[in-house]
């Protein structure tokens, strides 16, 4: 069994995927999607399925505004040139 938890944010028409939660790659873990379709991975401990579920569900609802608030300020330094400083 594995579990996908996913929030993605609709902005200028489009829905845009900004952070993952999943077991692919045989672990728990956290995708933070990047523009260009690249990601930052952290693992994360669980034992348990069910407690990985109860944790990307809370903290997506926890956090939403802030993955968001980064995904759009990483854009905005990349349109400008930036890279993400």
């Amino acid at each position: 069994m594995d579990i996908v938890v996913q929030y993605e944010s609709f902005y200028r028409e489009r829905w845009l995927p900004i952070v993952r939660y999943d077991c692919a790659h045989g672990f728990f873990h956290r995708d933070t999607l990047l523009l260009g379709g690249g990601k930052e991975k952290q693992s994360i401990a669980m034992e348990r399925l069910e407690d990985a579920l109860l944790y990307a569900n809370q903290d997506i609802k926890d956090h939403w505004r802030w993955y968001k608030k980064q995904y759009l300020r990483r854009m905005k330094n990349d349109k400008e040139g930036n890279g993400g400083a």
